[in-house]
């Protein structure tokens, strides 16, 4: 049974899966993310909804991966390895322009919105994104911690993420501006780093 359900979910090219997640977002960026039903999604992609729900199982884990799919990379980390953690995370920042990030901003500002209040979209989140997200940080921070950036018992590696994510979330809640490279990258030199306990020079 289990063979029988795989051999479906994979009849979707990447090429097509990559079409439908654009489709996916175009939607929630127009009319946010209660009001995409999986038949306007079926409509827009010109797929059955038969097909749709056999691939994602429902419009939350549909969201989820098509907002983790056009993340720059995919989460990408392993693709970054520059020798050094201001690199890494350089690196990282500089994966998305300007125009994209106030894009994906404005995007996960609604999003964030409808998470509160439904608990299919959390769990998709936290599986898809938050969860493989976390993990990808670690691993970036470990590699400090071999290369003697990091001291392992330093308490701000556990708070990695919430830094970078606060830093591009505040931008626009305090200073009604997108984020940019700019700004990301002097947040992660003034803020993430020193509280690491790595250098910036």
């Amino acid at each position: 049974m289990t063979e029988v359900s795989t051999a479906r979910r994979s009849r979707i090219t990447p090429e097509r899966e990559a079409e439908l997640y654009e489709a996916v977002l175009e939607l929630l960026r127009e009319v946010g993310y209660d009001a995409v039903t999986m038949d306007a999604v079926a409509a827009r992609t010109r797929s059955s909804k038969a097909t749709l729900y056999r691939q994602w199982g429902g419009k939350a884990e549909l969201v989820a991966k098509a907002v983790r799919h056009t993340k720059p990379g995919g989460l990408g980390f392993e693709e970054i390895d520059t020798g050094s953690l201001k690199g890494d995370l350089h690196a990282l920042t500089m994966r998305s322009d300007d125009c994209t990030m106030e894009q994906n901003s404005a995007l996960m500002r609604g999003l964030a919105m409808a998470i509160h209040g439904n608990p299919d979209l959390l769990k998709a989140f936290r599986e898809h994104l938050i969860e493989p997200e976390m993990a990808e940080f670690r691993r970036v921070v470990q590699r400090a911690v071999e290369r003697g950036e990091v001291r392992p018992d330093n308490p701000a590696i556990e708070f990695m993420i919430h830094m970078m994510i606060g830093g591009f979330a505040a931008r626009t809640m305090i200073d009604e501006l997108p984020p940019t490279q700019d700004f990301l990258l002097s947040y992660i030199d003034a803020v993430v780093l020193p509280a690491l306990g790595v250098g910036t020079d």
